[in-house]
């Protein structure tokens, strides 16, 4: 007939051990843990000694006192009952006897049994993050098995405090990353694996060759309670098999993380703005109060020199105060997301990188720097502005550091369109007897029409371009006019015939294919 007086609130307290004792200074025999059994048999009557017990077992740790009632006591004594509550001491009283031995042997057996599958279950996540290790797995795996194997969140930040990969096992992001910096800090990394700050979380160090490198986070939200054995293996493991990638040469994770996060927001992969926010604030970008700028690098180098150059934007950026996130987004593309202060000029950074890119990768780089945005949410439209504009700029048409969606003219949509087989049909329609003809005939019918639309109808001008006399070319253009049925004067016929030369420039070829 147990009942219970007093610590109520401590009934979760992990038991690691049973002691019997009816001495009165019982923590000289104890470690923290333990459930004190007594009969009560050398309590003092004096009320002061009692709470000078209590106080011994709440300072040694303790996991409680349980008390049988019939051999000292008919009922335990309310200054012993006032002692544990002061003190939050878990106080248990039986109306029956109990067989003390009874207790020890079940109890302890029960705990023996716990240790065992807990160093069974050692042994198998020890050997999860070994085969991990072994065939060099990516530190997005191993977080990712973290959380999987404790069944909570998992964050991996640097010294600086900034989340560079987190699994949250289907949880928004916008609840556990929010402030991220500030809560971080408030919770020190114990030289044991304990509780730490004030939500309670697991750290475990990871490190590199030049010492503390970053944190591993356990997000457990059972506060004030031991850590599961379990956690702290999984924990201890997963930050040794952190620490053994971080040594095995160059690393890049700020990049990777960089890259993944601008992936999700180009491709909209996040629930909520608030989640992208969240997400983006915790990696070190200011997102709120700033203007937004998506930058596309795009390339054509494949010997992985554009992932040596993301490195080097991001560290230029940082030496000069730009914060900014930059990774490798796809082959041949270097995306920049910028956060700017809103009086500042982004002019001169767009600058800054386009002449980085033109030194590490020469002429064939290609900036485009896509309209500024206010808020997160409508970055997707910023990047894919850059990255259409990147995608129509030929190197050899501008002569500048960097390009805007204003920059795409004409033949440069064209460009980024020329595989669209309605285009092509539409060149083949209107210029195909013109080919022929010039296939026929070695013919420069097509060159001559060419510098015709170039010199915007300009005769004399389009025959000194075609290298041809004047009553020579006359007589080519009434040819062309002739063979296609129609006006070289009329506006929009030539309109329709310059789209259609525009077409087969940008295509490459002498005719376009169907």
């Amino acid at each position: 007939m147990p009942r219970v007086l007093a610590g109520d609130s401590q009934l979760s307290r992990a038991v690691r051990w049973v002691h019997v004792t009816e001495l009165l200074n019982p923590a000289d025999f104890l470690e923290g843990g333990e459930l004190v059994l007594t009969t009560g048999m050398p309590y003092p009557e004096d009320p002061s000694k009692l709470r000078g017990y209590v106080d011994q077992l709440a300072d040694v740790g303790a996991a409680g006192l349980i008390v049988e009632l019939g051999h000292r006591y008919r009922k335990v004594p309310e200054e012993l009952v006032a002692a544990c509550r002061a003190r939050d001491v878990p106080l248990v009283e039986l109306a029956r006897g109990v067989r003390f031995i009874d207790v020890t042997q079940t109890v302890h057996a029960l705990i023996l049994d716990a240790q065992g599958a807990l160093l069974r279950r050692g042994r198998d996540i020890q050997d999860i993050f070994t085969a991990l290790t072994l065939r060099g797995a990516s530190p997005e795996e191993l977080v990712h098995t973290t959380a999987e194997l404790t069944g909570a969140p998992v964050v991996l930040e640097d010294l600086t405090h900034r989340v560079l990969m987190c699994e949250l096992l289907g949880r928004p992001y916008e609840p556990v990353v929010s402030a991220w910096a500030r809560r971080s800090r408030a919770a020190p990394t114990p030289e044991k694996l304990a509780p730490s700050g004030p939500e309670g979380w697991l750290i475990a160090p990871v490190e590199d060759h030049h010492g503390p490198w970053g944190r591993l986070v356990l997000l457990d939200s059972r506060l004030n309670t031991e850590p599961d054995p379990e956690h702290v293996l999984v924990l201890e493991r997963a930050s040794v098999a952190l620490t053994m990638a971080r040594l095995a040469g160059p690393a890049w994770w700020e990049r990777r993380a960089h890259r993944s996060v601008l992936r999700d927001l180009y491709e909209r992969r996040f629930r909520s703005p608030a989640d992208a926010r969240a997400r983006a604030e915790a990696l070190g970008l200011p997102a709120f109060g700033h203007r937004l700028f998506a930058v596309v690098i795009r390339h054509t180098r494949q010997d992985g020199e554009g992932e040596q150059l993301d490195e080097r934007i991001a560290k230029a950026l940082s030496q000069t105060g730009v914060r900014a996130l930059v990774g490798e987004t796809a082959p041949g593309r270097i995306g920049v997301l910028l956060a700017l202060a809103q009086a500042s000029a982004w002019q001169p950074v767009a600058e800054r990188i386009g002449r980085l890119a033109r030194e590490e990768l020469g002429e064939e780089a290609v900036v485009a720097v896509g309209p500024g945005v206010t808020d997160l949410s409508g970055i997707a439209r910023s990047w894919l502005e850059a990255e259409q504009t990147a995608e129509a700029i030929t190197p050899a048409s501008f002569e500048r550091w960097f390009y805007v969606p204003a920059d795409v003219e004409l033949p440069e949509l064209l460009g980024v369109l020329r595989e669209d087989t309605r285009l092509q049909r539409y060149a083949e329609r209107q210029l195909n007897r013109l080919i022929e003809h010039d296939d026929r005939n070695g013919g420069d019918l097509l060159p001559a029409l060419r510098a015709y639309l170039t010199a915007a109808g300009n005769k004399s001008v389009a025959a000194k371009l075609a290298g041809m006399s004047r009553q020579a070319y006359y007589q080519r253009l009434h040819t062309i006019e002739r063979l296609l049925g129609c006006d070289l004067e009329a506006g929009l016929q030539r309109t329709s015939l310059h789209v259609a030369v525009l077409v087969l420039d940008a295509r490459g070829a002498a005719a376009p294919a169907i």
